[in-house]
């Protein structure tokens, strides 16, 4: 079932050309990947899905309604006056949720991205890991049919960023959630997602689509395995054609 979609969207700034035209569709259940060159709209249609900003021409096909979408941008974007379960309960108090349901609900999350030790620590107490489970914490909280994910792993460590991968896989896919990744790397991409789309230098259009024929969330070892070595380096050659 479709959550979200593009409908030949084209996104302009000063009278130029920034996206497009594209049209993605992404359903529950499924996780797509964005990989592109800098400056191809990657993030712009992130902010179309997520209703951060209106297309100059197209359509954004949505589910509307607070809570039905959530997004993770690179840095953490934390409330540096609260606690890590005061920031995750942030979205059920502008909700209206009461201050002690929403404090259960915040633990709980917290506790399912293994922070259950750290919920009175305040973002300049935490390690940028585990801010980042904070922030995705909160955007678990409502659970969202859609779940936008902007480069959320770029400034930390690769032990921390396939620690958070597979947390975002068996969170978010657990509860059925629509998945939108963007990122550089082509092996995240690859490992995240159960489709990869390319996109052109800007502005951006689709240059390919590769679907990854494993299950998700990924088994031990995957990242050994034929499946991902193929499909880092088919999209890899998708790439380098886009930018030829």
């Amino acid at each position: 079932m479709s959550v979200a979609a593009l409908d030949a969207v084209e996104v302009d700034y000063r009278g130029r050309r920034a996206l497009g035209p594209l049209s993605l569709e992404v359903s529950a259940g499924e996780v797509v990947s964005l990989v592109g060159p800098s400056g191809c709209g990657k993030s712009t249609a992130l902010r179309l899905l997520a209703g951060l900003e209106a297309p100059t021409r197209g359509r954004v096909l949505r589910t509307p309604g607070r809570g039905e979408t959530a997004v993770v941008f690179q840095a953490p974007t934390l409330a540096s006056w609260l606690d890590a379960r005061a920031n995750v309960a942030l979205p059920l108090r502008l909700a209206a949720v009461c201050r002690r349901e929403a404090a259960a609900q915040a633990t709980a999350v917290l506790a399912s991205v293994g922070l259950e030790a750290s919920t009175r620590l305040r973002p300049a107490q935490l390690s940028g890991g585990m801010a980042m489970r904070v922030a995705l914490a909160r955007a678990l909280v409502t659970s969202p049919r859609l779940l936008l994910l902007d480069e959320p792993f770029a400034a930390l460590d690769e032990i921390t960023r396939r620690r958070l991968a597979d947390d975002v896989l068996t969170l978010a896919l657990g509860a059925g959630m629509a998945v939108v990744f963007v990122t550089h790397s082509v092996e995240e991409a690859v490992y995240m997602a159960s489709r990869v789309v390319v996109l052109t230098p800007g502005p951006g259009r689709i240059a390919a689509e590769t679907p990854i024929a494993a299950a998700l969330p990924r088994p031990p070892g995957f990242r050994a395995g034929a499946v991902y070595r193929d499909g880092a380096e088919r999209v890899s050659r998708h790439l380098e054609a886009a930018l030829a």
